[in-house]
C-alpha cells in the first residue's frame, strides 16, 4: 500500500503551522530555460472531454497549475486526494480556468479512458479549469519522471504512487513539490498568493482566513475528522460527496460504524447491504481505507457521538413547511 498508517493525528495547531513554514521552504526557483520546453516532454494527452492537448505547449506554458496523480478505481486515498483538491478548487474558484489550472493525470491509462475520467470528475463536482488526463503509459511515465514524482523502485505500479503534488508557475519559473493531503487553506494560500500570476494582484486567500475550529475539533477525533473526513462529509451541514453524518451514530450500530470506517473496502466487498446501498446512492465513490488504528477509529466515533449529542440539545431545524428536518447521515 502507498502508506501504512498514513495519518497519525496527534499534532497541535502549532505543529501544523510549523509544517506550513517548512513546506514553504521547499520552493525552488529555476530559470525557464532549464525548466521549459527543452525539459518537459510535449507529449499528447487527452482530457476527460476527449480533447487532445500537448503537455508543455497547452498545459504548462505561461500557466500556473497543480498536478497530481490518480486512478479512478482506487480504494486507497485517491478519492480523498481528489476531494481535498476539490476544497482548494472552491477556495480559488473565481480564478480556475483563467490563470490557474488543476491537472489530475491517471496512472492507469488502460482502464481510465476519457469517458471513465469524465464520470469520475463529475462525482467530485469539478468545474472549469480542472482537467483529468490520460494518454500513453510511456508518456505518462516520462511526465512523472520529469516532475519528480516517478514510481518508487520495486513498488506496485498503481498503489505505489505517492500523494505528492507538483505546484508550478511556469512563466515565473517557480515550483514546489507538496502533499495533496496538506491543509486546503494552506494550499490555496500558496496557489493564490505566493505563486500568484502577474495578471492578479488581489489577495485571493490567506492561511489566517481559515475558519476557526469548533471546540470539539480540538480533540483527537475532531482533528481526525477535519483532516480525513471533512473533504467528503459534514456533520449537520448537508450531504457532500458523501452523506451528512449528523445522525449516523443514532441510526447505525456502533460496531458497524467502526468496521466501516476502518475497512470500508472490505465491508463493501462483502456485499454488506448498507455499504452497497451507500455506494450506489453516492455515485459509486469509493470510501478510502486510511489504515486507521483502533484508537483512531474509536476517537472518530466518539467525536461523531459528541456532535450528535450536542445537536440533540438544540431546537430542531424546520423546513419551509414547518416540519422537522431529517438528516441523511448514514455513512
Amino acid at each position: 500500500m502507498r502508506r501504512t498508517n498514513w495519518i497519525n493525528i496527534t499534532a497541535s495547531l502549532v505543529l501544523a503551522a510549523a509544517f506550513a513554514i517548512i513546506s514553504a521552504q521547499r520552493v525552488y526557483a529555476f530559470d525557464n530555460a532549464n525548466w521549459g520546453a527543452n525539459y518537459f516532454p510535449n507529449v499528447v494527452l487527452t482530457t476527460q472531454d476527449g480533447k487532445q492537448v500537448k503537455f508543455y505547449d497547452d498545459l504548462l506554458r505561461n500557466k500556473m497549475f497543480a498536478i497530481n496523480l490518480i486512478y479512478t478505481h482506487c480504494t486507497d486515498i485517491c478519492p480523498l486526494e481528489t476531494a481535498k483538491l476539490g476544497q482548494v478548487y472552491k477556495l480559488l474558484q473565481e480564478r480556475m480556468g483563467k490563470d490557474l489550472y488543476f491537472y489530475s493525470i491517471t496512472i492507469d491509462p488502460k482502464r481510465d479512458t476519457p469517458t471513465v475520467l469524465k464520470a469520475y470528475s463529475e462525482k467530485f463536482h469539478t468545474g472549469p479549469g480542472w482537467y483529468f488526463l490520460t494518454g500513453k503509459k510511456e508518456d505518462i511515465d516520462l511526465i512523472r519522471k520529469k516532475l519528480g514524482i516517478a514510481l518508487r523502485p520495486n513498488s506496485d505500479p498503481l498503489t505505489g504512487h505517492t500523494t505528492s503534488m507538483m505546484i508550478g508557475n511556469e512563466a515565473a519559473g517557480q515550483w514546489i513539490l507538496d502533499s495533496s493531503m496538506d491543509d486546503p487553506h494552506y494550499l490555496a494560500a500558496i496557489l493564490g498568493n505566493w505563486m500568484s500570476s502577474y495578471k492578479y494582484n488581489k489577495v485571493e486567500a490567506t492561511y489566517d482566513q481559515k475558519p476557526a475550529m469548533d471546540p470539539l475539533e480540538h480533540e483527537k477525533g475532531g482533528t481526525l475528522f477535519r483532516m480525513s473526513c471533512a473533504a467528503c462529509h459534514t456533520v449537520g451541514g448537508g450531504d457532500m460527496i458523501g452523506p451528512d453524518l449528523a445522525t449516523v451514530t443514532k441510526v447505525r450500530d456502533r460496531n458497524w460504524i467502526k468496521h466501516f470506517i476502518q475497512e470500508p473496502d472490505v465491508v463493501l466487498k462483502s456485499q454488506d447491504p448498507i455499504a452497497v446501498a451507500l455506494y450506489k446512492r453516492y455515485k459509486e465513490v469509493n470510501m478510502p481505507n486510511l489504515k486507521l488504528q483502533d484508537g483512531d477509529v474509536e476517537s472518530l466515533v466518539q467525536f461523531l457521538e459528541a456532535r450528535a449529542k450536542e445537536s440533540s440539545m438544540e431546537p430542531p431545524a424546520k423546513n419551509e413547511s414547518g416540519a422537522k428536518a431529517n438528516s441523511a447521515g448514514t455513512r
